[in-house]
């Protein structure tokens, strides 16, 4: 062969091909867009393209491309069934369905790994059950021989599980539960064809919201630590870490968002979901129903091994899973890293309250049991006072100059969970100090020991009349 056909050979075998062989890899996350308290996991990140800045395109990852792709649920059971199929990747759900999911794996052969609670409440805040508006139901121990609807598999189901077995029930015999989705429920309980219904997130707070029901029992009153968090496929994990770190940057940059400006943000989830901004600030707001701190916190961990202990009740796990794998804090730990955070410090602090303080003097808040907020229709932030008089007498003055409320927050007194503050019963101690309750059996237990009067919330808003301080005027 001559010399020239030979190095035109060569020369041909050497170069680059036209097709190219960069990777295009797929980033599939299942969501749940109004299960509003993990909106850092989800929507947000969607919303705002947040995971585009933290997708790697650097060493083997050089040329790659990335099909990202979002799909939203209701619930986190079908979440499972999709990462199972190989359909998703990742899976946002909370602890109950989240134990359920690596049951599930593990039973298919497979591995799913938690790697971060996004949102979560030591005390169990968030779940919730509730009756209809006209019930004379008080208190969860007066639904015996009643029926009660929850999404099956879910974080509420769990709940209700373990208060009832707390009241020394069978769940077989001393009341009816019955499966139903929380967007049948709010038309079942306005029929009557279900006496009360048992909520996740934001359900119990948002039926009582929109007048469909009366929230008569909170998650905290069952002592069980609650959080929604993210999974994703054990091999996807192991196959693109920097992946997985990079959809963590983008939850951490989400949720600084969040407490940053929450208000703002809370709009932005209302816009996306229809769930009303004064509803998803209850939760994300300070000192709101559910934290984000974004480490695996003893309570949570403690929480997973529970929610294993009830489906080996349940008959859904022959055996458990090995906490130790099956969450996963190491990608959390090294995009915390990346984003300049350090996790152990969040992780020593625990659940240590922020501080407060009043919106007109910018002094702090002694005790957030007396606190209260309120946002104001047309107003971009919501005010704080440190103290129901405080706040009523500010209100009254401006429902004179024709200003109304969207929402007012207080807290409970026993448990410390964030309340609609007119949806809530009050407690006028002696000294003319008052205090917020969730039910009014606690107000009442509260008022004997201090010779107190309970009051609902438009008494206790009368109360305050003629006492106008701290201008609620910007």
């Amino acid at each position: 062969m001559p010399i020239a056909r030979l190095l035109l050979l060569a020369m041909f075998l050497a170069a680059p091909t036209s097709q190219s062989t960069a990777e295009t890899i797929r980033v599939a996350i299942g969501v749940q867009d109004t299960t509003i308290n993990c909106a850092a996991g989800g929507l947000l990140i969607r919303e705002l393209g947040l995971l585009d800045r933290y997708l790697p395109h650097d060493g083997k990852y050089a040329g790659a491309t990335y099909d990202i792709q979002w799909k939203n649920f209701t619930s986190g059971a079908p979440i499972t069934n999709e990462m199972i199929a190989g359909k998703l990747d990742f899976g946002v759900m909370a602890d109950f369905p989240g134990a359920l999911n690596g049951v599930a794996f593990k039973k298919a052969g497979k591995r799913s790994k938690f790697i971060v609670a996004l949102s979560g409440s030591t005390k169990g805040s968030g779940n919730g059950v509730v009756v209809p508006i006209g019930s004379p139901v008080q208190s969860l121990a007066e639904l015996r021989g009643k029926t009660i609807s929850v999404p099956f598999a879910s974080t509420a189901h769990g709940m209700l599980l373990r208060a009832i077995a707390d009241l020394g029930w069978n769940p077989d015999r001393d009341v009816k539960i019955v499966a139903q989705a929380p967007e049948v429920a709010g038309s079942a309980l306005q029929s009557g064809q279900i006496d009360a219904h048992a909520g996740f997130v934001p359900f119990a707070e948002l039926f009582p919201y929109r007048g469909v029901a009366r929230k008569i029992f909170d998650g905290s009153q069952a002592g069980v630590p609650t959080f929604h968090g993210t999974l994703v496929d054990g091999v996807y994990a192991e196959a693109y870490p920097e992946v997985v770190v990079a959809y963590l940057r983008a939850v951490i940059e989400a949720t600084r968002l969040l407490d940053e400006e929450p208000e703002k943000y809370s709009e932005l989830i209302a816009r996306a979901t229809g769930i009303e901004a004064p509803v998803v600030y209850l939760f994300h707001g300070p000192l709101g129903l559910q934290r984000r701190d974004l480490v695996w916190s003893k309570e949570f961990r403690q929480d997973l091994a529970t929610s294993i202990d009830t489906l080996r009740l349940l008959k859904r796990a022959d055996e458990g899973l090995d906490l130790e794998t099956f969450i996963d804090d190491a990608l959390i730990r090294r995009a915390m890293k990346e984003a300049g955070l350090d996790y152990e410090s969040r992780f020593s602090a625990g659940f240590a309250a922020p501080a407060l303080t009043e919106t007109s003097t910018g002094n702090p808040i002694a005790g957030v049991l007396r606190a209260t907020e309120i946002w104001l229709t047309d107003e971009p932030r919501v005010w704080r006072f440190s103290s129901l008089e405080a706040a009523l007498a500010a209100l009254t003055e401006g429902e004179r100059q024709g200003r109304t409320a969207r929402a007012i927050y207080a807290w409970d007194r026993v448990s410390g969970v964030k309340l609609f503050a007119d949806r809530a019963w009050f407690v006028s101690e002696p000294d003319g100090r008052s205090s917020a309750f969730l039910s009014s059996a606690a107000a009442s237990e509260f008022a004997r020991g201090v010779n107190g009067a309970v009051r609902t919330f438009t008494e206790a808003k009368a109360r305050a009349l003629g006492r106008i301080s701290e201008p609620i005027d910007p």
